[in-house]
């Protein structure tokens, strides 16, 4: 059995401690915590892209060099049609 439970630090409780014990009982189990990166800071870390995604906004904002298309267009290229 696997559970995973997404939660900031400051949400752990006892009762989440209950919680798990409920559901594993006596087994063994193995706790890994890691952090999520958050996706602007990633997504802004590297500088080139950094500067790429705040003139994409910029163009956005000014209502440029947008893309348009049609809900059948994205049907179309889109995986569902390959199961229709």
């Amino acid at each position: 059995m696997e559970a995973i439970y997404k939660l900031k630090a400051n949400e752990i409780n006892p009762n989440l401690m209950g919680t798990i014990k409920k559901l594993f009982g006596s087994k063994e189990i193995t706790i890994t915590i890691t952090t999520e990166t958050d996706e602007t800071e990633y997504l802004t870390s590297n500088p080139v892209n950094k500067k790429q995604l705040l003139d994409a906004i910029k163009e956005v904002k000014k209502n440029k060099n947008l893309i348009r298309f049609t809900g059948k267009g994205v049907r179309q290229n889109s995986l569902f049609s390959v199961f229709s």
